[in-house]
């Protein structure tokens, strides 16, 4: 079965975003979901607590030892989110911090 082209141009303009964020963040910065499979065993990873986050994420959670910063629009679960987070971290035995930027 071919492709349509809506399809085609779907994934040329897919294709060009993901080159264009390479080109000016490097190769890595991002990935389409289902390419990270391979990371899993080169990344040290503290799990976010939520299964399908954790996949999405294409690593199996947060990265041990970077500065993640979680952003969005009020009450959508950040709060909620870092600190199992930190929960997460502090059962293998890690340090985490939370800070509050926005004073909630």
């Amino acid at each position: 079965m071919s492709r349509t082209a809506p399809d085609k141009n779907r994934e040329r303009a897919i294709s060009l975003a993901v080159s264009a964020i390479e080109k000016q963040f490097g190769k890595g910065a991002i990935m389409r979901l289902g390419e990270g499979e391979k990371l899993h065993a080169d990344v040290p990873v503290i799990p976010t607590g939520a299964l399908s986050l954790d996949i999405a994420l294409g690593t199996g959670g947060f990265p041990r030892g970077r500065i993640i910063e979680v952003y969005g629009p009020e009450s959508s679960g950040k709060t909620t989110l870092t600190l199992h987070a930190v929960a997460e971290a502090q059962k293998l035995g890690g340090v985490a911090a939370f800070i509050d930027a926005e004073h909630a």
